[in-house]
C-alpha cells in the first residue's frame, strides 16, 4: 500500500460503506477503497510477515504472517477476494468458512486460511 491510512479516516470510510450497504446503495468508490486499504493495514499490523499475500483487487494487497519470505513471482500462499467480502470478513459480518464455501475467497497454499486472524476488531 502506498500510504498508511489514518485510523479516523479508515473508520469514517468503513462507516460510510456500512451505511451505503444498509441503504442498499453502492458505496462511493473512494470510501470503498479507503475502507479496504484500512482493513488490510489492520491485518498487516496484526500479523506482520511475508508468507501470505492477501489481495483485494482493485484496491490493495498486503503480505502477512511470519515465515518464509516471498520475493519473486506468484507467492505460494495467496488469498484473494472482492472488496465487499473482504470488509464482511474483516469486520466479522461473515465467517471465513461461509465465504470460502460460496466461492468468494480464492485461497491457495498451506497457510492461506485466515480464520484465526479474523475478524480484525470486534
Amino acid at each position: 500500500m502506498a500510504r498508511k491510512i489514518l485510523t479516523d479516516e479508515g473508520r469514517t470510510a468503513l462507516a460510510a460503506v456500512r451505511a451505503a450497504d444498509a441503504a442498499s446503495v453502492a458505496p462511493a468508490r473512494t470510501d470503498l477503497a479507503t475502507a479496504v486499504r484500512y482493513l488490510l493495514q489492520l491485518l498487516a499490523e496484526k500479523a506482520p510477515g511475508h508468507t501470505v499475500e492477501v489481495r483485494v483487487p482493485p484496491f490493495g494487497a498486503v503480505q502477512v504472517l511470519e515465515g518464509p519470505r516471498h520475493t519473486r513471482g506468484t507467492p505460494p500462499n495467496v488469498v484473494e477476494t472482492d472488496p465487499a467480502t473482504w470488509i464482511a470478513l474483516a469486520t466479522g459480518a461473515e465467517q471465513w468458512t461461509d465465504a470460502a464455501a460460496s466461492g468468494r475467497i480464492l485461497a491457495s497454499g498451506t497457510r492461506a486460511d485466515l480464520t484465526e486472524l479474523l475478524p480484525l476488531r470486534p
